[in-house]
This record gives structure tokens, sequence and C-alpha cells, in this order.
């Protein structure tokens, strides 16, 4: 049996750049320490981090980089976790949101910095840049 840090993991890049609202680690898959850093798409890290300075309120990363055992420990415990998700792709995080205001106000910004897919919570705000082989503009409900 595989574990995590012997599965093959697509690096997206091995330059890291400089985020200046977030550190990579928040973006690992709890399962595979350093793997936000190995494997978020720069591009996408780059809007969000962009949103982050529009917004001027926090962003709390509840999910990032995701491995496929991980994501399928997700749906296995009955978790919206599709298996073409974007957390796979290093294209996507799930923002921790509690209020109304925040949520109008993360939203906007993520908008504002591009971004063409949005899930909306009741305690988070999914965000993708996945729009070139998913559907976009879209925004959903969990």
């Amino acid at each position: 049996m595989m574990t995590a840090s012997q599965v093959s993991v697509n690096v997206k890049t091995n330059a890291v750049m400089s985020l200046k609202y977030f550190r990579y680690e928040e973006f690992d898959s709890p399962d595979l320490p350093n793997s936000g850093a190995a494997n978020m798409d720069s591009n996408f890290l780059s809007m969000l981090d962009s949103a982050r300075g529009i917004a001027g309120i926090p962003f709390k990363i509840s999910s990032g980089f995701r491995t496929t055992e991980y994501n399928q420990s997700l749906s296995a415990r009955g978790y919206s976790a599709s298996p073409n998700s974007s957390h796979l792709k290093g294209e996507a995080a799930d923002i921790v949101c509690k209020s109304s205001k925040d949520r109008w106000t993360i939203i906007t910004a993520l908008q504002e910095a591009g971004f063409k897919r949005i899930g909306i919570s009741s305690s988070f705000i999914h965000v993708d840049s996945s729009d070139l082989w998913k559907a976009s503009p879209v925004i959903w409900t969990y």
C-alpha cells in the first residue's frame, strides 16, 4: 500500500513565488506536508493573494491542494469532494467564512481579482481558477 508521501504528485513549479498574505503551508493537503508549495498553481495563488489585498480582511484557508487519497477520504466521509476536483490540480481553495458581511466582501474581492468560479456554503467559500476546463462564469451553492 502506498502512502501519500509515496504517491506521484504533479509538481506545478520549482520556483516558489512570494506571497504577501499567505504561507504555502496553508495550502498543504493534510496528509502530505509541504504539498502546497509543490502543487498549488502559481497563477491561482497570485490571483488569490490579489483578492485578499482587495478584500482587506484575512482569508483563512480550510482546504487547498488535496492528494487523491485525501480527496477520496473526504468523499467517503460524506463531504462534497468531486473526483474531478480543482483541489487535486492546485487550482482551488476553500476560505472560511462565518458572516454575511465577510461573505460579501470576500466574493466581491474574488470577482474583482478575476475569479469566475465561486461556490458558496454557509461556512466557507470555494474559489477556483479552472475556467479553462470547467464551466464559467458560475456561482453555485452547497
